[in-house]
């Protein structure tokens, strides 16, 4: 049977599934909750020093159901950051590390553009024996005007200074949170990594307008008639997710060169940072779908509106569909397939050369035509020099 457990960043988790930052990690009862399911880490709702600022509405959930089944495939939330006092968030995190969870907890954390406030957040976490730190530079809806969350993630330059003052202050791994919303996902990437970083934890909601109602005339969700645009998640957003953690996978540990993928588990290409981790967020619902994103090298795969649809047991479903997918191609742990679809991609220029030549190569072998020296036979030596003529009536 496959082996589930992974170490990453020494951070060692019984399997790779984590409760991504939002309402699945939003007090001490349901973190607590997460861990006895046997989620292998909870990334608690993202905090920062005063939450007298932060002030929830509702309805603040919309979403699209699939016509014929009713199926949920996409949701937008216009939820904020954590609403609770920092200091029942200090008592709390000690009391869940006080449990001695087989699983590891994260806090989720994020402050305006201060120095002393982000350092002053990671020593305080840190005294109450949190795990790690992922750090919120992707919220795409909520506090822009305190250059908070996404306003800050889009920013390579002032991302840099603030992963660099945690990094200063922190013992232990630090993950910074990616938005979506930018145009090339792997320059604040970079930013965060050459700040030392030890990972990327990527993608967070897709800012959106989910309808418009035609009866009313009114965006959803509506609060008191008036809306905001928010953050897209479920499966409809996995095919983006998965593009964006495969180009962050290709520049962190390398992929395909355009030529013959050769054997063994080297990539052709290197890639700039091999040693760092990557955490995929996007439309996970099942074991499958998160073999996809390791695939693309994550190491861990985080799940949150999933758990809002499905509820905290769907820990062990996935984990039983990871592991009949590594059975069915023996692998043994998940570093045997991390990354392994990265040498797959490649140019479109590429793709049309490859098709040239097997075109090429089914011409020539419908007619018998010899095209590499090994394949001469003694035998049929005349009839095959003479499949090779081009001027045959001369």
């Amino acid at each position: 049977m496959a082996d589930l457990s992974v170490t990453v960043d020494g951070l060692e988790m019984p399997n790779p599934f984590v409760i991504g930052s939002g309402p699945p990690g939003t007090n001490a009862n349901v973190i607590n909750k997460a861990f006895d399911e046997g989620w292998g880490g909870v990334i608690a709702k993202t905090v920062s020093l005063d939450s007298s600022k932060v002030t929830n509405v509702a309805p603040r959930y919309a979403r699209m159901r699939a016509a014929k089944t009713r199926e949920v495939i996409g949701w937008q939330n216009i939820e904020l950051i954590s609403d609770r006092p920092f200091e029942v968030w200090e008592d709390e995190f000690k009391k869940i590390k006080d449990k001695g969870h087989d699983g590891v907890l994260i806090a989720s954390i994020m402050e305006e553009y201060t120095k002393d406030a982000w350092v002053e957040l990671v020593e305080r976490c840190q005294a109450c024996g949190v795990d790690g730190f992922e750090l919120n530079f992707s919220c795409p809806h909520g506090l822009p005007e305190r250059r908070m969350g996404a306003a800050m993630g889009q920013d390579p330059e002032i991302l840099e200074e603030v992963c660099g003052w945690v990094n200063a202050a922190a013992t232990i791994p630090v993950w910074a949170k990616m938005t979506p919303n930018i145009t090339h996902i792997e320059e604040p990437a970079r930013a965060a990594l050459r700040a030392g970083c030890e990972g990327i934890a990527a993608i967070n909601t897709i800012l959106s307008v989910m309808s418009v109602d035609l009866k009313t005339l009114r965006p959803e969700p509506t609060v008191e008639g008036y809306s905001v645009p928010g953050g897209y998640s479920c499966k409809a957003v996995r095919p983006i997710a998965l593009r964006m953690v495969m180009e962050l996978g290709t520049m962190m540990y390398g992929g395909g060169s355009g030529k013959p993928i050769p054997e063994g588990d080297e990539l052709p290409i290197k890639g700039e940072f091999p040693d760092r981790s990557l955490s995929a967020i996007g439309g996970v619902e099942t074991g499958e779908h998160a073999a996809q994103f390791i695939l693309m090298g994550a190491s861990t795969v985080q799940v949150c509106t999933g758990v809002m649809i499905h509820g905290y047991k769907l820990a062990s479903t996935m984990c039983e569909q990871l592991s009949a997918f590594m059975d069915s191609h023996e692998f043994a742990t998940i570093e045997d397939f991390r990354g392994k679809s990265l040498r797959y991609f490649t140019t479109h220029a590429d793709l049309v050369r490859r098709q040239a030549e097997h075109k090429a190569a089914e011409r020539a072998a419908k007619v018998g035509m010899v095209t590499k020296d090994a394949a001469w036979e003694g035998d049929s030596f005349v009839e095959q020099s003479d499949k090779l003529v081009s001027n045959k009536d001369d």
